[in-house]
């Protein structure tokens, strides 16, 4: 812990020398991918302990999509976020100086990768990509790394086809973010889907965390009703980041409190972090070269 508030402090002091009385609020903006109130719920404990930290009113943001996030961070009307590494790639591309990130959750096996996880409803049939051909595949938001940016790269190599429905898949939808697509899967409005999940623990339980995990924490769907059909590689998983010019002691409080949240109150990190993780280490913006450039590949 010593050690990640001297590093946090050695990055932020030159560049940032204001002190903590100068914020009015600390805004923490929630990434899409479930329900606004659930959203809210699970980061509630962390928007507490932030403003008895930090002494200032705490406020918590659940734009409707992705992107609401992003446009907030560059507008400076969030202060912090934990987001997808393709959501960092577009915010880090439409103004480099906008955040940092600082911390990266740590999986229960000390790796900081998770996958894109393709499904279907057991009763469907459906156990691969070759048989989702001619179906209704549904994706979860357009800036989402495991969502739609990692699938719409790693499938086409495996298809030999464009996502562009009617190509090879009938038709490519949008859902809106994971939860819908886990929720639309198991109605029945797509054929098959994408999410994500760290890919650890046992399928009958949604993994130990992700999409999944939270939808079946809900209650959401019984993860016996479906049956994965494709795995990513590896995903670096996304940071939490900070907007770069806030006051250097409240990026090293909040680093502080973000990195002791597993241990001081399990079950908000449970909360916070999507489901079971080891906790945080810190991140820099070197391990998400590889996603910026895949990023700028699909906008070509």
């Amino acid at each position: 812990m010593k050690k990640l508030i001297a590093s946090i402090v050695a990055t932020t002091a030159l560049t940032s020398p204001v002190m903590a009385e100068d914020i009015k609020e600390f805004r923490i903006g929630l990434l899409g991918g479930e329900n606004a109130q659930d959203r809210m719920n699970n980061n509630e404990c962390l928007r507490a302990k932030t403003e008895e930290l930090l002494g200032v009113p705490a406020k918590l943001f659940a734009p409707a999509d992705y992107n609401g996030v992003i446009q907030g961070l560059l507008g400076g009307t969030l202060d912090m976020a934990w987001l997808g590494a393709s959501g960092y790639a577009k915010t880090y591309l439409s103004d480099p100086e906008a955040v940092e990130p600082i911390l990266v959750k740590v999986n229960n096996d000390g790796g900081y990768g998770y996958y894109s996880v393709g499904f279907a409803r057991k009763d469907s049939g459906i156990t691969s990509l070759e048989d989702m051909k001619g179906k209704t595949f549904g994706f979860g938001d357009p800036n989402s790394t495991s969502g739609f940016l990692i699938p719409s790269i790693e499938i086409p190599e495996e298809t030999g086809a464009t996502m562009t429905s009617g190509d090879y898949f009938g038709e490519v939808k949008f859902s809106g973010g994971h939860e819908q697509t886990i929720v639309g899967v198991n109605n029945g409005d797509f054929d098959g889907g994408v999410t994500w999940a760290d890919g650890l623990g046992d399928w009958e339980d949604g993994y130990n965390s992700g999409a999944l995990r939270r939808a079946v924490d809900a209650g959401l769907v019984d993860m016996n009703d479906l049956v994965q059909i494709w795995q990513s590689k590896p995903i670096p998983e996304g940071p939490i980041v900070l907007r770069k010019s806030l006051p250097a002691d409240v990026k090293v409080k909040f680093t502080a409190l973000m990195a002791s949240l597993p241990s001081m109150d399990p079950d908000c990190a449970y909360g916070v972090l999507s489901g079971e993780a080891k906790g945080v280490q810190p991140i820099g913006h070197d391990a998400y070269e590889v996603i910026i450039e895949a990023r700028k590949l699909k906008s070509n």
